[in-house]
């Protein structure tokens, strides 16, 4: 009887210690989970804007800018994970578009060569920023939805 009462006793804290990783796994995959992705379309074909290059870079010494990284959007016009939480500390942040490229690519000729998105990130912990951007060869529209936690 003492056997089975050590061994059973055995088997929960296994369960208990497993299930507290678990969760600690789980905190940490929050951590590092994307901070930051974009989505783009095109007003005149409409369409997700495909194969856009963008840049996402943080404001530096002496208005300097640092590249953070360079991607190029999906076939829905999409990036994700372009930061990742546990990198996108407090500070100023820019996402500069290549429209000029794009629209070159589909035969347009623009009247903006980039369009870029400042805004101030990470202030308040981490938060999952999601940035629109609506395009159009002499116009462009943005706006983001900020969460507290990505879903």
């Amino acid at each position: 009887m003492a056997r089975a009462t050590f061994f059973i006793l055995l088997a929960a804290t296994i369960a208990v210690y497993e299930a507290t990783q678990t969760e600690k796994e789980g905190e940490k995959a929050q951590e590092e989970t994307c901070a930051l992705m974009v989505k783009v379309l095109d007003a005149v074909r409409g369409m997700p804007a495909a194969k856009l290059n963008l840049k996402v870079l943080k404001a530096g010494e002496e208005n300097s800018w640092q590249i953070v990284c360079s991607r190029i959007t999906d076939n829905d016009g999409e990036v994700h994970n372009l930061t990742l939480g546990t990198n996108f500390t407090e500070g100023i942040y820019k996402v500069e578009f290549d429209t000029k490229t794009y629209w070159k690519s589909v035969g347009l000729n623009p009247f903006h060569h980039v369009t870029d998105v400042v805004f101030e990130g990470s202030k308040l912990g981490h938060h999952h920023y999601t940035l629109a951007v609506l395009l159009s060869p002499y116009s462009f529209t943005t706006t983001a939805v900020v969460r507290s936690k990505h879903k």
